[in-house]
This record gives structure tokens, sequence and C-alpha cells, in this order.
């Protein structure tokens, strides 16, 4: 029997990584999506493979990942309420911290 290669990488789809970033952070309301920060920069490049020209080119790094909320659903959000419910134990524990007098 051959062994399986290893896998070296594993690909996700944005709603799949918003709702990842959804459970990890503890949410369980609202819709959300996932949220880039790019940072743009500018340089000459080499423009042919020998080098012998650049070219001017743009240059933009992920700076950030993150979820913002939406207001209204779309292909890329995501529902906290039905991805990562509440259990019980903090259910009950979030509706007797509220009925506390502030």
């Amino acid at each position: 029997m051959k062994p399986m290669p290893e896998i070296k990488t594993y690909t996700l789809n944005l709603p799949e990584i918003a709702e990842i970033l959804i459970k990890k952070l503890d949410i369980h309301e609202g819709l959300w999506g996932v949220y880039l920060e790019f940072g743009i920069g500018t340089g000459h490049v080499p423009g042919s493979p020998e080098g012998k020209t650049i070219a001017p080119a743009v240059i933009g790094v992920v700076q950030k990942i993150g979820i913002q909320r939406f207001d209204s659903p779309n292909n890329l959000t995501v529902d906290a309420a039905k991805v990562n419910p509440p259990s019980r134990k903090s259910a009950k524990k979030q509706k007797a911290s509220s009925a506390l007098p502030k």
C-alpha cells in the first residue's frame, strides 16, 4: 500500500474563514464577513527575465485579516447565531448577568 502524500496546503473560502473567526472570538449574534486591510507600495521591478529592463509596479501586502459586521446578508456573510449558537450554560449566565442592576 502506497503511503498518503503529506498535506502541505489547506485552502478555505472567505465564509469558512469568517466562521472560524466567529468561533474563535466567541461571537454568538450578527452577520459577519471577512475583513482585509492592505498596504500598497510602489517600486521598480525587472521587466524581463534577463533584467535588462525595469518596469514600475504596485506591490500589495495583506496587513491585517479580521471580520466585520454586516447589516444584511450577502455571499460573504455568516450568521453567528447559526454557526456558533451560545451554549445553554453561557446563555443562562448571560441572561442572569443582564438581569443585574447596573
